[in-house]
């Protein structure tokens, strides 16, 4: 699924909303979610799942065309943890 059937689920079962108000609610909780991890934070939907980052150590790495070793910088990565009732749902 993209954001564009996203957007076009929620406007269908919620006809008193326009498109455009359906599409920057989308967005608003996309920014939100970002903004939070951006933060530090961790965010969680009930039902759903929880959002965190995990941070990566600096290492070497290979560059797959020539074999030349390369430094990659530590950072921070986006992690995903489903929640119970997802986990029920996918395997029935």
């Amino acid at each position: 699924m993209i954001r564009s059937e996203l957007v076009a689920i929620v406007a269908e079962q919620n006809p008193h909303l326009t498109l455009k108000d359906v599409e920057r609610i989308v967005a608003t909780i996309f920014d939100e979610i970002t903004d939070a991890l951006a933060q530090g934070r961790r965010v969680e939907l009930r039902g759903f799942g929880a959002f965190s980052t995990r941070a990566r150590d600096p290492r070497t790495g290979r560059n797959p065309r020539t074999g030349a070793a390369v430094k990659v910088d530590a950072k921070k990565v986006p992690y995903f943890k489903p929640g119970k009732e997802l986990r029920e749902r996918l395997n029935g």
